[in-house]
């Protein structure tokens, strides 16, 4: 684990944690949080350059940030992010968990390594991560919220990225139970993208052929994320949803996901 330190601010609308933000949507969620007043922990695995760079837009903001690096696929550095982050900055009254692994495999080709390889990550960091914030704030008498990412292929079931989903599906439904179980100290929902960013091996033509499927003739942009993020973590009446926001791209029947009708790979 490796901490880059922060800077000093003026007062904030709290502390985020939010993983892999060094990259792509996690980094946009992150400097939008920090746009609407956070100041905000940057979690990354091993990209430190871009992290460093993403703290930077952050403190230029008057916000507080520093980076924390750690492998979330080990219990023991998802435990310590959390220890680090409440060190670096106080209190984390908003945990965002954006870090996933996205690798291609379907039932046919389904094994143990490679559901383990994504359960670690996608499931039981954010599990652990999510349980540290609820005992923090109920030690610290303090209100929170968790708000996990998750996928409209939740909704729109195929077998692509088989163990992807498997671990999506068990976060969504972990997010309703925590919701109930940390209520009323923590507020727990999630956050379902659609094609926002390429993905895997997707090509730039593929990508906009794929946001182009919905019913609104484009999916979600970075942006959009963004401002389902921020309005949950300020949402005092909201908990246990997972709020979709993909163009409507949930409510068309795909056989196959996305990316494998608009391009061939």
């Amino acid at each position: 684990m490796n901490l880059i330190s922060p800077a000093q601010s003026a007062t904030a609308a709290g502390t985020a944690l939010v993983t892999g933000a060094g990259k792509r949507l996690g980094r946009a969620i992150a400097l939008g949080l920090a746009a609407a007043g956070w100041d905000v922990v940057v979690h990354y695995r091993n990209s430190a350059t871009d992290a460093l760079s993403a703290v930077a837009q952050i403190q230029a903001m008057g916000r507080r940030a520093c980076a924390i690096s750690a492998d979330l696929a080990e219990p023991a550095e998802a435990a310590d992010l959390f220890a680090a982050a409440q060190q670096a900055l106080g209190p984390v009254q908003c945990l965002v968990n954006s870090a996933s692994r996205f690798e291609l495999d379907q039932p046919a080709t389904f094994s143990w390594s490679a559901f383990e390889s994504h359960a670690r990550p996608n499931l039981a960091a954010p599990l652990l991560l999510a349980q540290a914030l609820f005992q923090a704030a109920e030690q610290g008498q303090y209100d929170a919220v968790v708000i996990n990412l998750l996928d409209q292929k939740l909704d729109n079931l195929n077998p692509d990225f088989f163990s992807y989903t498997l671990t999506k599906a068990s976060l969504l439904a972990a997010t309703k139970m925590m919701a109930m179980s940390f209520a009323p100290r923590v507020r727990v929902n999630g956050v379902s993208p659609g094609a926002t960013l390429p993905a895997w091996r997707q090509s730039s033509a593929g990508f906009e052929a794929a946001n182009k499927i919905a019913l609104l003739q484009h999916s979600s942009q970075p942006e959009d994320i963004v401002q389902a993020v921020v309005y949950l973590a300020q949402a005092k009446a909201v908990t246990g949803v997972n709020l979709i926001v993909d163009g409507g791209q949930h409510l068309m029947s795909l056989s196959r996901d996305v990316m494998f009708l608009t391009e061939q790979l």
